[in-house]
């Protein structure tokens, strides 16, 4: 094989390499949804390292058993019960290594008397790591966007 041909190849397979890791971490990203409003806890806290964070404006949880508790939490079982859908929007991802940030919108929709309503629209920022099970989130950070400056920040902050 040539010089520029072998150089053409490492870079390909260079390019191929990023795409996979950006797909796999939006893979992670995408499966919250679903996976919370199925009510599979398990599934859920699979997604972070096992001392990963979740920081919610009001809740923050510390390790994969507070988030299956907050899964099975009377209150997010309520959610379930009465119809809601987490959204999470495509995210803009970016890879460094074994390291990814991801940073997107999400919106909790609930069904409210015969009617879908937004109940919440957020600015998420997951940071990941790859380890022997794959990528999982190490923390995400979720800010509602109701006019505070933190909300914005962890989006633009998330871009590069």
């Amino acid at each position: 094989m040539s010089p520029d041909l072998e150089a053409r190849v490492a870079a390909l397979e260079e390019r191929l390499l990023r795409l996979e890791d950006e797909r796999a971490v939006a893979r992670v990203v995408a499966a919250y949804g679903p996976l919370v409003d199925g009510g599979d806890a398990e599934r859920v806290a699979e997604l972070w390292e096992p001392a990963g964070v979740y920081d919610v404006d009001e809740l923050l949880m510390t390790g994969r058993a507070q988030i299956e508790a907050m899964v099975r939490s009377s209150a997010h079982q309520g959610w379930i019960a009465g119809g809601c859908a987490h959204v999470v929007g495509p995210p803009h991802v970016t890879v460094t290594g074994d390291a990814a940030v991801a940073v997107c919108h999400s919106l909790m929709v609930v069904h409210q008397d015969g009617v879908f309503v937004v109940r919440r629209a957020t600015a998420n920022r997951w940071r990941l790591r790859r380890g022997a099970e794959g990528w999982r989130v190490v923390e995400r950070t979720n800010r509602v966007l109701d006019g505070r400056d933190e909300a914005p920040e962890l989006l633009r902050d998330g871009v590069r």
